[in-house]
């Protein structure tokens, strides 16, 4: 069984319907934590540092093979408490950081402040000694509609945003909710989401046991 940390309810839909399609037959649990996101942008991701090790040890005493943290804000937080708990956690955005890596010029865009920072150094870490270009960019007023429930404004400002950005070989959503945004902008340039490639690599491990405790095997 995978269990799914999430700071969002909108996020238990996209990853079933993701599962149903990509990996029929794999059980999820979805552990929703909203009060998560919200403390960590106050007092930063190391301030939920011990709730998400929490988390972890429910989804670990519940049966979860693995976890897979969904929020970009505190994904690095998850990992580290991952090896502590003694169970695999992996971040939704590392598989898509790792490709974006690859390119020598990335733009980051989010709907939230917080999630810049973890997702440019997630991308450096990645680039393992290679030294890509990487501008970041906020869609501004996406997240207000996000958290109205107004999830076709929402994605229509990240999709705005995303349209206005130029010098880019690849543009990365931050966050897992822009999703739907995702796909070639009008001048071509590949944008890159995170929970399809994010869900496969959990789920491999998930199903392998839930070797490789780093959560990057």
């Amino acid at each position: 069984m995978l269990a799914l940390l999430h700071t969002s309810p909108v996020h238990v839909p996209v990853f079933d319907a993701l599962r149903d399609a990509d990996h029929p037959g794999l059980a999820l649990r979805h552990l929703v934590h909203e009060d998560l996101l919200v403390r960590a942008r106050s007092g930063g991701p190391g301030s939920v540092a011990a709730d998400v090790g929490a988390v972890l040890t429910e989804a670990a005493v519940g049966g979860a093979a693995a976890v897979l943290c969904t929020c970009s804000t505190i994904g690095a937080v998850a990992e580290r408490a991952g090896k502590a708990v003694g169970i695999p956690v992996l971040r939704v955005d590392r598989p898509m950081a790792a490709v974006a890596a690859k390119a020598r010029t990335v733009v980051v865009v989010a709907a939230l402040k917080s999630t810049l920072e973890p997702t440019v150094a997630l991308i450096r870490e990645e680039a393992a000694g290679r030294a890509p270009r990487i501008r970041t960019v906020l869609a501004d007023g996406a997240w207000e509609r996000f958290e109205a429930g107004d999830r076709a404004g929402y994605l229509a400002a990240v999709v705005a945003r995303v349209d206005t950005v130029t010098g880019a070989d690849v543009i990365v959503l931050a966050q897992a909710s822009m999703a739907d945004a995702a796909g070639p902008t009008a001048h071509g340039v590949p944008v890159l989401s995170s929970p399809r490639p994010g869900l496969s690599a959990a789920a491999a491990v998930a199903l392998a046991g839930g070797l490789g405790g780093d959560g990057r095997s």
